[in-house]
């Protein structure tokens, strides 16, 4: 399964990883840019599971019920061992103070914990409110993907993504901005959403519609302007139709970023993204997403070590904690991830009556792909 697009994806993957790690190891007011990663992170996600599951329901021998159990099983082998191991290490040592919250990471509420408290605290988990999102999103969305006609999966998708904007208009009314604006599953459904639509789109055509062809450039340029504007101090209505265009004005440029490498983009920009070193960053991704903050307190306690600078967002932060963090999300993919990732050849979404298992070495890993999350995907 290894294609174009599918090597090209995972080389997405590794610049939106990137943009992560440099607002939390660099950039002292750049965690616009940390968010317009994850971003990038659910639309791929959106669209490489919606396709699957699209996929899978249009076979001869397509099963509703085997395809959920098989989607599922798949998703616990590829996020739930890393996640649980990591959280078991953060309970067993007390990272930060953190065991006090641990159930609520563990129950895949995250985003809920940190939106009622209006605080990151612990800091060292608050990457986990978008894994959170994820699981909450993906508990129903296979039902409606594989269930509801399939003529009305567009309609769904653009429904979807209209109540998400719909959400964030309404926010003046309810007076200050607090953590729950970003954090509640409703602030990211149309990145998720806006993925599953270019999925069950390309399920008609390659070819985008004027509209996108016109306005992406146009949307990118406000895109940027707004993510520059969203680190300046403003005016409270400033302030929110600055946030509004941060979050809405990127949704195209990113789909159309992720369509295009899923046909496989061609130029220098092509091979960049398959280039092998940018090819295994990216399929070792979630690894990196979900260690990172683990690494980041560590080098900070072993400062007193450590010949650079890395108690403060810098270079020598970024150099130390980036290299830490690829080192440790390469050993957890080659002898923990990968073997367990190895078992979803068991569980395919259609199962054929002379099926046989693939061998082992046809798993990459991932969202399905079989590569890794988006942060995840499957």
């Amino acid at each position: 399964m290894s294609n174009t697009r599918d090597r090209q994806l995972d080389g997405l993957r590794t610049f939106a990883v990137a943009m992560v790690l440099y607002a939390h190891f660099v950039a002292a007011d750049g965690n616009f840019w940390g968010h317009l990663g994850v971003r990038l992170f659910f639309v791929i996600s959106g669209f490489l599971i919606t396709r699957l599951l699209l996929d899978a329901r249009s076979a001869v021998q397509y099963e509703p019920s085997a395809a959920l159990k098989s989607f599922y099983i798949r998703r616990a082998l590829r996020i739930f061992p890393p996640y649980f191991a990591m959280l078991g290490f953060v309970w067993f040592v007390n990272l930060e103070g953190a065991r006090g919250s641990l159930k609520w990471h563990a129950l895949y509420l995250s985003n809920y914990w940190y939106a009622i408290r209006d605080q990151w605290t612990p800091w060292v988990l608050c990457h986990t409110w978008s894994l959170s999102i994820e699981e909450q999103f993906y508990i129903v969305w296979p039902l409606v993907m594989l269930l509801a006609p399939r003529r009305m999966i567009e309609r769904i998708c653009v429904a979807v993504i209209v109540c998400s904007i719909a959400y964030r208009l309404c926010w003046p009314l309810t007076g200050t901005p607090s953590l729950m604006r970003d954090l509640l599953p409703s602030a990211s459904m149309d990145a998720l959403a806006a993925g599953a639509l270019l999925a069950a789109y390309r399920g008609r055509t390659d070819a985008w519609p004027q509209w996108m062809r016109l306005s992406w450039m146009p949307l990118t340029v406000a895109a940027v302007i707004t993510l520059w504007l969203r680190s300046e101090p403003t005016t409270p209505l400033l302030d929110w139709t600055v946030w509004i265009g941060s979050e809405v004005f990127p949704l195209v440029p990113l789909v159309m970023l992720v369509g295009c490498c899923s046909s496989g983009l061609g130029g220098p920009i092509g091979r960049l993204l398959e280039l092998p070193p940018i090819m295994t960053i990216g399929r070792i991704s979630y690894g990196i997403y979900l260690f990172h903050p683990i690494v980041l307190s560590l080098i900070v306690k072993a400062q007193p070590w450590i010949p650079v600078n890395v108690s403060e967002q810098g270079p020598a932060r970024f150099v130390i904690g980036s290299t830490a963090t690829l080192i440790l999300a390469s050993i957890s993919w080659a002898f923990f991830e990968k073997p367990l990732n190895s078992l979803k050849r068991y569980f395919p979404y259609v199962v054929s009556k002379n099926h046989v298992p693939a061998p082992s070495s046809a798993t990459v890993g991932g969202p399905d792909l079989q590569s890794p999350i988006s942060m995840r995907a499957e």
